[in-house]
């Protein structure tokens, strides 16, 4: 039984002709003959050599290396076969190596050939594209493309530098909230019966209240004044910070409303609105701050405290009849008790306030002194005077403050243990305490590439200048070597540029070495390019000779 073979241009003949098994005519040179079936094939067009028949929805696959079995010294296939010049795909399972053609016994697969001429046609395309571009590889799977940081900083890897320094700040940010909160409601100024420091008086108004005697803060001098009353102790932490308006309230109350004013500390300021007749014999404090109430002395919360804290303030005289004064210090007393209009008032004026004071309450008589003054009566109305209450011209009202001032006690040695403790940071963090160490860049950039960029940068900035000081540095650097001349005597024009002349051929230097060499700055750009071309063919003369 002869076989014929197909008609290549005939559309019926589209499938494998029956095979004796004699060896199939017109196998190409160089491609080694694979017994069995051949795929069939069919021109595309006139002129063009024979395509794979195939699926036109199978894309064409790549690889990196050409399969085995390729008839060596041709990139992809032997001339002459209908295999691709580029990169093939790796045999499928059932295809004989270096061939597209089946196996016997395996499932005929489609080869995927490219059309080396001719008009492309369905399986005659390139590689799709994989996402960003990506080829893909042999395995379908398109190839990740490098990560390079020529773009710049991301906003992810500023977020990943500074999250840590956020995170920080957050968490304290949020504790000086919480504690803030926290003491908000416990923290009071001075004098301030709720507030639990050294310098507040919630001692004092704690233990008033275990005898029975309620304590209500006051801001403003009309409500001490509404507040006062027979069965009322009015303490005026301040009075000489009032204004004239708040003075002649609190006067009113004292003489109006039959109980006990305490004034703190009057002066010379508060003391004719407040206590006519009585002054102060000199401005400086007593030299003694505890002190004993005197043979003189006929009060009885006096004498029963016995020796307090009244001393270290004010001291008064007084002109006033009926006036019993304690504690004396240099012969005039701390303690002065003044009688008022109304039977069973009176005014107490103390030149110190240190036994209402939570740091010194324990020590000596001031507990028993601080208790009989203030829980005579059974309500207490501790005013505070605000800023509203103060007076323009009291000492200080006018006075400028400088930052340091507005600084409330303590944060000043918090902010140095912060101050140290960033620069104990700084330390830490620091990347230079010992010798430069060589790290391996994550990116790797050419020379050339460096170099061009720093010419742009020259450019961009028009550094003539600077760019024509390097390249006649480099070049004396180089010349130097090349002649002879030590290092440290390249940059001096004596003696190099005789050296340089003497290496020159004679007759045809291709310009005057010392200009040059140490010539004037050019002025253009031409002027630096032709610049840099002389000095290239002046070391190539004297490289040459």
């Amino acid at each position: 039984m002869t076989h014929t073979p197909p008609n290549p241009k005939d559309p019926a003949n589209t499938g494998p002709t029956p095979s004796t098994g004699a060896p199939t005519p017109a196998t190409p040179p160089g491609t080694a003959p694979t017994p069995g079936p051949q795929p069939p094939t069919r021109d595309a067009a006139p002129g063009a050599s024979p395509r794979a028949e195939g699926p036109a929805s199978v894309p064409p696959a790549h690889a990196a290396a050409p399969p085995p079995g390729t008839a060596p010294g041709t990139p992809g296939a032997a001339p002459g076969t209908s295999h691709p010049a580029g990169p093939t795909a790796t045999p499928a399972a059932g295809t004989a190596p270096g061939t597209g053609h089946p196996t016997p016994g395996g499932a005929p697969t489609p080869p995927v050939h490219a059309a080396a001429t001719g008009t492309p046609g369905p399986a005659d395309a390139t590689a799709p594209a994989g996402p960003g571009g990506a080829l893909p590889t042999a395995s379908g799977e398109p190839a990740a493309l490098p990560r390079t940081t020529a773009g710049g900083t991301s906003p992810r890897d500023l977020w990943t530098r500074a999250r840590g320094f956020l995170v920080a700040l957050a968490v304290l940010l949020a504790a000086g909230l919480g504690l803030a909160a926290l003491n908000s409601g416990a923290r009071h100024g001075y004098l301030d019966p709720r507030s639990a420091d050294p310098y507040g008086s919630r001692a004092v108004a704690e233990l008033l209240g275990t005898r029975g005697v309620t304590t209500r803060v006051v801001t403003t001098a009309e409500e001490a004044a509404d507040a006062a009353g027979p069965d009322t102790t009015l303490l005026v932490t301040d009075p000489d910070r009032l204004g004239e308006t708040q003075l002649r309230d609190i006067r009113s109350a004292i003489d109006l409303s039959g109980g006990r004013t305490v004034l703190l500390a009057p002066s010379a300021l508060s003391l004719p609105a407040l206590a006519p007749g009585t002054r102060t014999p000199d401005d400086s404090a007593a030299p003694d701050t505890n002190l004993d109430p005197g043979s003189t002395c006929t009060l009885p919360a006096a004498t029963t405290a016995g020796r307090a804290a009244t001393g270290g303030g004010l001291r008064y005289t007084t002109g006033t009849p009926g006036a019993t004064g304690c504690y004396p210090s240099a012969g005039h007393p701390t303690l002065l008790v003044l009688p008022t209009g109304i039977r069973g008032g009176d005014t107490v004026l103390l030149g110190s306030e240190g036994i209402f004071l939570n740091k010194t309450l324990a020590k000596e008589g001031n507990a028993s002194l601080a208790l009989q003054l203030l829980g005579s009566r059974p309500h207490l109305v501790w005013y505070l005077p605000s800023l509203a209450d103060a007076n323009p011209d009291a000492e200080g009202a006018g006075e400028e403050q400088d930052f340091l001032d507005l600084i409330p006690a303590g944060w000043s040695w918090a902010l140095l243990q912060l101050f140290l403790a960033a620069a104990v940071a700084a330390l830490w963090r620091a990347h230079r305490l010992g010798p430069l160490v060589t790290e391996r860049l994550p990116v790797l950039i050419r020379a050339s590439e460096a170099t061009e960029g720093r010419a742009r940068l020259y450019r961009k900035a028009g550094a003539r200048d600077r760019a024509a000081t390097v390249l006649r540095a480099a070049t004396r650097e180089r010349l130097a070597a090349l002649v002879g001349v030590p290092a440290t005597r390249a940059h001096d024009p004596a003696t190099l540029v005789p050296a340089v002349a003497a290496r020159l051929t004679a007759g045809r230097p291709p310009q005057d070495p010392d200009t040059l060499l140490f010539g004037t700055t050019p002025t253009t750009d031409a002027a630096l390019i032709a610049l840099a071309d002389h000095l290239d063919a002046l070391e190539r003369e004297v490289r040459t000779s």
